[in-house]
């Protein structure tokens, strides 16, 4: 019986042999060693992202932008990135992940506006400040998170607008392509688009459907639309050029011609949207600029420096159409 092991109410070591005693005790001494020597060690801040997701040319500049920016930091800073691959139960899951790495500091581009507070939340308690990157979420900034940083999307929504009342003298039947459902990006471009064409009683949206940010989605719903409305259709807004460019292959392919029967207005300024431009297809792109990493590193040490950090950092966007698509085709991304 001295030999047998046993872990019952005695302690571990009640019937362990010396030696097995002498080699656990050893284990768990250079273990808690190394362990408390690697926090010593540590010497770099660990930057998280939870990126949405990372499928078409805007999220992918995006992604490029930060991570190119954190390896301009390397010396300073360790880097962690997530994907959500679309799904918002994932990125909470991410959050969650990054704040039991224990993290520093979040860099959060939320998928929806609503569904992650309770992961804000754990972020706060765990004392990690959170910048919003590109879509707000649902909280206060100076608590939930520090600060959004981002286009007016209402701005961007209401300048196609006007763009799209000028070009078709106040006279449109519209579709319109939005974004991601409940996403804050969606929702503003849609209520700034609303608000520009509130003055016009010609100009009317006669559908609205969901292509989530997406040229085959959209190409698909819009030959839906294209079944349904057929002629009716004079003018298509859509909440990025991606889903432009997929509504465009989708006129063409019905017979229709985009830029002259069909007036298309879109948001990104994406290079291929320039091109579309160009060639005659697409109208309008307003500007909405992926390219965060500089923006955002520089906000956050700013914000570990002790400076005041304002609640919403705005980017100035500008709006590509036929007079001016070629001066910015080499610098889209």
């Amino acid at each position: 019986m001295k030999n047998k092991t046993c872990f019952g109410c005695s302690g571990i070591g009640a019937y362990m042999p010396k030696f097995l005693v002498f080699s656990a005790y050893a284990v768990i001494t250079v273990a808690a060693f190394s362990l408390s020597g690697c926090i010593r060690e540590k010497t770099k801040k660990i930057v998280g992202f939870s990126q949405t997701e990372n499928i078409g040319p805007w999220r992918i500049a995006e992604t490029n932008s930060i991570k190119e920016e954190a390896a301009k930091r390397k010396k300073t800073y360790d880097f962690l990135m997530t994907d959500a691959q679309g799904q918002t139960s994932k990125q909470f899951a991410d959050i969650e992940d990054l704040i039991a790495r224990q993290v520093d500091v979040i860099f959060l581009a939320p998928r929806e506006y609503e569904g992650l507070t309770p992961a804000l939340e754990a972020a706060r308690a765990a004392k990690i400040p959170v910048f919003l990157i590109d879509r707000e979420a649902a909280g206060r900034p100076g608590e939930h998170f520090v600060s959004f940083l981002g286009s007016d999307f209402i701005a961007q929504g209401r300048r196609v607008g006007e763009w799209l009342a000028k070009a078709t003298d106040g006279k449109a039947s519209i579709v319109e392509l939005t974004g991601t459902a409940g996403s804050s990006v969606a929702i503003d471009r849609a209520k700034g688009f609303r608000n520009a064409i509130a003055i016009y009683p010609n100009m009317k949206i006669i559908a609205t459907q969901t292509a989530d940010f997406s040229r085959a989605a959209a190409q698909r719903v819009m030959e839906n639309i294209i079944q349904a409305k057929g002629s009716d259709i004079t003018a298509v807004y859509a909440h990025n050029d991606e889903m432009a460019l997929g509504a465009i292959q989708a006129l063409k392919s019905a017979g229709m011609k985009p830029g002259k029967d069909v007036m298309v207005g879109s948001i990104d300024g994406q290079k291929a949207a320039l091109e579309a431009i160009i060639r005659g297809e697409l109208g309008v792109s307003v500007e909405s600029n992926p390219r965060f990493g500089s923006l955002v590193f520089a906000t956050m040490e700013e914000y570990f420096a002790g400076k005041k950090i304002p609640p919403r950092i705005i980017l100035k966007d500008r709006l590509f159409d036929v007079t001016n698509a070629k001066d910015f085709i080499d610098e889209a991304y």
